[in-house]
C-alpha cells in the first residue's frame, strides 16, 4: 500500500456527493435534536407517514429506531446466556485508527476520517474470532437494532441454501411448484436456483432513490415506503408479486432484483410452515446466543419484509459474519453445513455478472445471495443501501460489520472509499 501522499484533511467529502449535505460530523443526529423533548417540537420531528424518515438528515436517526416507525415482528434471541465479544485494547484500535490506504480515487484517507465521511453510523472489526475495533456514532448504541436494509437478503439466502442441502426444497424445481400463486407470473418458468442467484427477467427495476421506480412500487405495497392519499395498488407484498410480469429470459445473466428475493422468502415459508422471523431465531438468533432481539418490518399481511426489512444490533450482526468465517461453526455445533459456506465462497457464474448494467463491481459474482469478491483475501459481502456492510474475509481471518446513514441509498456513493478501507484492513490484519 503507497502511503507516501498525505492524508485528505478532515471534512473531506468524495466527489460523487452533493456538497449541499451536511458532513458525518456536522448531521450527528443527537446535536441536531431530532425526536428530543416531550413531545419533539414540530420541525424535529421524524414519522413514517411525513415520507422523511429515509430524508437527509432525518435518516440518521430514523435507521437506529424504525421500530418506532412502522409495524415489526420481533426476532426472539432466546433464553440463553448473551454471548459478548469483550472489549478491544487500546493499541489494536489506535493501529486501525492509524491506517491509511488510498481510495478509488486515488486520495489518500485515514481510517478514523473515513468513517465520518461515508457517514458511518457503527463498525465492529473481529480478527480471528477478537475484537480488535468498535466505534458508534449519532443515534446508535450497542444494545440499538439498525436497520440492515438488504443485508437482511444474505441471511435469507444462506438460510435458503441450508434447506436446499438439508433436502427441505429442490432449487431445480419451477417456483410454482411452491407457490402456485405465481403461475402466470414472472416466475412462472424460473428455477428457485435462478431465483437465489438473481438470474430472472422480470419487468422490474431496482432504483431506491426513484419514488417512481417499480422498487418504489413494491416498497409502497410492503408498507416500507409511505402510501399517498388514495393510494389504491397492491396491499400486500404477496399482492404485488402477482403483478410481475417476464421481460426477457432466466437464467441468462445477473440482475439485482429485489423481488426475488420476497419470492425466495415466501418458498421457505411454504415448506418449512415456519415464517421468517421463526427461520432466524432457531436457526442463528438462539444458536448463536445473540445479544439482543433482533425484528423485522412486516406488511399489512404480517408478512416479512425480507428483501431489507431486517434491524440487528451492530454486535449481532458481527456474530452471524463470524459463523460465515468459520464455515457454520459455533460453540462446537454445524450451525450452517460447511458445504453451504464452500459453496457461496467460490461464488456465482462471473460472466453472467459481468454483463449486468446496474452493477459496478469488477471481478465479483452472485451466490445464494452474497456478493463475491474473488478477491486476494477471499472476501464475501452482504451489502444493503445507505452503507450497510458485512465483510467476510477468509484470507484475513477478519470480520467487518458496519451500519451508515448515508445521504444517497447508492453504494456507488461511497464504495469508491469502503471497498479499499475493507481490503486496506484485511491487508494489514493478515501482515
Amino acid at each position: 500500500m503507497n502511503t507516501s501522499a498525505q492524508p485528505m484533511p478532515a471534512g473531506s467529502i468524495p466527489e460523487s456527493e452533493d456538497r449541499t449535505y451536511l458532513s458525518g460530523r456536522d448531521s450527528d443526529p443527537r446535536a441536531l435534536g431530532w425526536m428530543q423533548g416531550s413531545p419533539p417540537p414540530t420541525d424535529r420531528r421524524i414519522t413514517f407517514e411525513s415520507d422523511r424518515s429515509l430524508n437527509f438528515p432525518e435518516i440518521r436517526w430514523s435507521l437506529s429506531h424504525v421500530r418506532e416507525l412502522v409495524p415489526t415482528v420481533g426476532v426472539r434471541r432466546g433464553d440463553g446466556a448473551r454471548l459478548s465479544f469483550g472489549t478491544p485494547s487500546a493499541a489494536d484500535a489506535a493501529a486501525i485508527e492509524a491506517l491509511v490506504f488510498r481510495d478509488m480515487d486515488g486520495r489518500v484517507r485515514r481510517f478514523d476520517q473515513a468513517l465520518f465521511d461515508t457517514y458511518a453510523d457503527g463498525i465492529i472489526v473481529l480478527h480471528r474470532g477478537r475484537l480488535v475495533f468498535e466505534r458508534y456514532f449519532g443515534a446508535l448504541e450497542p444494545h440499538l437494532p439498525h436497520a440492515c436494509f438488504s443485508v437482511t437478503k444474505s441471511y435469507a439466502g444462506t438460510l435458503a441454501a441450508t434447506l436446499v442441502h438439508e433436502g427441505a426444497i429442490d432449487d431445480n424445481k419451477l417456483i410454482p411448484h411452491y407457490l402456485p400463486e405465481l403461475r402466470e407470473t414472472g416466475w412462472a418458468d424460473a428455477t428457485l436456483r435462478q431465483v437465489m442467484d438473481m438470474q430472472t427477467g422480470l419487468d422490474y427495476r431496482e432504483d431506491d432513490d426513484d419514488a417512481r421506480s417499480t422498487s418504489s412500487d413494491y416498497m409502497r405495497a410492503c408498507r416500507t415506503r409511505p402510501r399517498q392519499v388514495g393510494y389504491d395498488g397492491p396491499q400486500t407484498s404477496c399482492d404485488y408479486l402477482r403483478t410481475v410480469h417476464k421481460d426477457g429470459a432466466h437464467g441468462e445473466a445477473f440482475a439485482y432484483k429485489s423481488v426475488n428475493t420476497q419470492v425466495m422468502a415466501w418458498v421457505l415459508a411454504r415448506a418449512t410452515g415456519r415464517s421468517f422471523a421463526q427461520l432466524l431465531h432457531e436457526r442463528l438468533w438462539a444458536p448463536l446466543s445473540c445479544e439482543e432481539d433482533g425484528y423485522l418490518i412486516v406488511d399489512p399481511a404480517g408478512m416479512p419484509s425480507v428483501s431489507g426489512g431486517l434491524c440487528a444490533s451492530l454486535r449481532d450482526l458481527a456474530r452471524f459474519g463470524e459463523l460465515i468465517r468459520r464455515e457454520g461453526e459455533w460453540d462446537n455445533k454445524q450451525l450452517i453445513p460447511a458445504p453451504v459456506i464452500h459453496d457461496i465462497r467460490r461464488g456465482g457464474d462471473a460472466a453472467k455478472f459481468a454483463t449486468a448494467t446496474t452493477v459496478r463491481l469488477p471481478g465479483y459474482s452472485y451466490r445464494s445471495q452474497w456478493w463475491v469478491s474473488h478477491n486476494e483475501i477471499g472476501a464475501v459481502e452482504a451489502r444493503g443501501i445507505h452503507g450497510q456492510r458485512l465483510y467476510v474475509a477468509p484470507g484475513a481471518e477478519m470480520v467487518i460489520a458496519r451500519f451508515g446513514s448515508q445521504p444517497m441509498a447508492s453504494s456507488a456513493f461511497s464504495d469508491p472509499i469502503i471497498m479499499p478501507q475493507m481490503l486496506a484492513l484485511g491487508n494489514l490484519l493478515r501482515g
